[in-house]
């Protein structure tokens, strides 16, 4: 089966181009200008349209097994097809945790039956996220884990994390690292600071990740292997990677749309869904988590989609559970804030969300080429819009950015040459 995707605006590497782009077997076959089709060929008008390279999400929480009153794998896949992702990797916090072959083995199976983007299982790095014992790594990477991370908890004994970090490395995976020490957070649901003092609740501090994001830091340095640094949110965690960056760490670090778009302004009125992990900071964390995108520090734009039940947010602040459902909005505000805005290019905004994840996890794709699979997103970049969480896709409605307009239209999006989305 062919498809000819004609008349975009083609998002490469170096620049932007008037393509069209010719599909077969999965994969991209041609790029020239002005292909013409042949009978059998699928042709889809991109004309007025940008095509990009299919956003890779190294960061959702699916929530099955055993959440799936907050999100399942085909409501998470459904999901993440209409906010433009193509692969996505999945945290490992589920019940029973992914801390063994047998599931991940199901995840990756229940994803194939759905059949919609590419579902990459996280294992976890200690047995039952509780940072006892190191999980069953070798089998969970012969099973087809990508990477290792206790997300939501830092492992927060030091030998345990170095030895996950260890063993991790010699199956070829690395450990993705949730920042935060638990003891130093003592129950803080908020940004410590101003408003935290404001709005009377309790605050956790910036050091409280910063400290977590110089230990695993320093245990990647002196072991030698690499390390990812999850959800970014200080400014001072985005010069400690800068730094580390520059001595020659192996380090590569993500950060999210609402870590740029928002401060912690928004916990002002108590919406829950403002409330995240790590907690929404201050201007000048926003603008070095900005800088730190523009200079290479942090190196990926994932969501940390979390998706929740109405139970689970409809409730006093304190008592919420921590997450934004964002794998709909990500390249929408990310375009808006990033790209529109003049703070970057679409190439670079690319390379952020597509391109490096592939990279970090040794993933197949995130760009246009010839050769590579024909994961696409086609976007209508001048279509504004005004977020409406409840009409989302995804189980979890839980956003912050109800009633915010953003550019960035998702039309279609392709896996492997084949439409899994369109409006």
């Amino acid at each position: 089966m062919k498809t000819l995707i004609c008349g975009g605006d083609v998002v490469l590497t170096d620049g932007v181009k008037k393509l069209d782009i010719l599909i077969e077997n999965g994969k991209i076959v041609k790029l020239d200008n002005k292909i013409k089709p042949d009978k059998e060929c699928k042709v889809i008008d991109a004309s007025g349209k940008t095509v990009l390279a299919g956003l890779i999400d190294m960061h959702v929480h699916l929530r099955e097994p055993g959440f799936e009153g907050k999100e399942d794998i085909e409501s998470g896949c459904k999901a993440a097809v209409a906010g433009g992702v193509t692969q996505l990797c999945c945290m490992p916090n589920t019940d029973p945790v992914c801390d063994n072959a047998v599931v991940v083995k199901y995840i990756k199976t229940r994803a194939e039956e759905v059949g919609l983007c590419k579902v990459h299982p996280i294992g976890a790095i200690s047995k039952g996220e509780k940072g006892e014992a190191l999980a069953d790594i070798g089998k969970m990477a012969q099973a087809g884990a990508v990477a290792l991370s206790d997300d939501g908890r830092s492992v927060m004994n030091s030998l345990i994390m170095r030895l996950g970090m260890e063993y991790a490395s010699g199956f070829g995976l690395k450990c993705l690292c949730h920042c935060e020490d638990k003891d130093l957070v003592d129950g803080g649901v908020v940004n410590e600071g101003l408003n935290s003092t404001l709005t009377g609740l309790k605050g956790s501090p910036r050091a409280a990740e910063d400290i977590m994001i110089s230990r695993d830091i320093c245990l990647a340095e002196s072991l030698g292997v690499p390390v990812h640094i999850c959800h970014v949110s200080t400014y001072s965690g985005v010069d400690i990677i800068r730094s580390a960056k520059k001595r020659g760490v192996k380090v590569t670090a993500e950060t999210c749309p609402h870590y740029f778009a928002l401060t912690d302004d928004a916990i002002t009125d108590f919406d829950t869904f403002s409330k995240v992990n790590p907690p929404l900071r201050e201007e000048k964390d926003r603008l070095a988590v900005i800088e730190g995108l523009k200079d290479g520090t942090l190196d990926c734009i994932v969501t940390d989609h979390a998706p929740h039940s109405k139970k689970d947010k409809e409730v006093e602040y304190n008592l919420a559970a921590f997450g934004i459902s964002g794998i709909e909005t990500s390249l929408s505000l990310s375009y808006t804030y990033l790209v529109k805005s003049g703070i970057m290019s679409l190439p670079e905004l690319s390379k952020l969300m597509s391109l490096n994840p592939a990279r970090t996890l040794g993933l197949d794709g995130g760009m246009i080429a010839v050769g590579a699979p024909a994961d696409l997103t086609i976007v209508d970049l001048n279509e504004k819009y005004v977020i409406d969480g409840y009409k989302f896709i995804s189980k979890g409605k839980n956003t912050p950015f109800n009633g915010y307009e953003a550019y960035g239209k998702v039309c279609v999006t392709l896996v492997d040459g084949e439409v899994k989305f369109s409006l």
